[in-house]
């Protein structure tokens, strides 16, 4: 028999909801994943702004995972060591929660997940959302990235030619589950 592999996506309170949206998607359609999602009282914010979902609608989206949990849910399994899992991911990650994370300042779920996945070893990708970066940001990347953290910006590439934002977001989506080791078929890849 085989065992699913459990995905946590944090979901934080930055611009980028699509990208967080599109990746539960493609992890929730995948057999072979346990998807659980670990969302802000700011993600909840942003998401309603940016995608114009009603908090019913947000829960109907939210279903498609295995489990979710809040950020007030900070004894939830996610926040022990011993509950096993292959990879965290926060898509979107603001700045307030790379620099909890960065600083090992887990005062909610998904802070504390976090840092749990670095304390076990296990992929940690936050992808980050902000632009300009000032200095403090930089260095909470550059302490994120020494204890452990993969950083992706949320970058897109225009190499694949993309016609829509669709297509913007599920490049970013496509690197981010090649991160994860979680097969794919969402975007065409560099050639030469």
């Amino acid at each position: 028999m085989k065992t699913s592999r459990r995905i946590i996506l944090g979901i934080s309170g930055a611009s980028g909801m699509p990208y967080a949206l599109r990746l539960l998607y493609i992890l929730a359609d995948n057999t072979d994943v346990e998807t659980h999602v670990v969302i802000s009282d700011g993600a909840r914010e942003v998401l309603r702004h940016e995608t114009q979902l009603t908090r019913a609608g947000l829960d109907e989206r939210l279903t498609r995972a295995t489990r979710v949990y809040s950020q007030h849910e900070i004894a939830a399994a996610p926040a022990s060591g011993s509950w096993q899992h292959q990879g965290m991911v926060v898509c979107p990650c603001s700045m307030a929660s790379l620099a909890a994370i960065a600083n090992g300042f887990g005062a909610n779920l998904l802070h504390r997940a976090a840092d749990v996945t670095l304390k076990e070893k296990r992929p940690l990708i936050l992808v980050v959302r902000e632009t300009p970066l000032n200095l403090v940001h930089l260095r909470n990347m550059t302490a994120a990235a020494e204890a452990g953290a993969t950083i992706m910006p949320a970058c897109p590439g225009f190499y694949t030619r993309p016609a829509s934002i669709e297509q913007l977001v599920d490049h970013l989506v496509a690197r981010i589950l090649d991160q994860l080791g979680v097969p794919h078929d969402l975007s065409s890849r560099w050639e030469g």
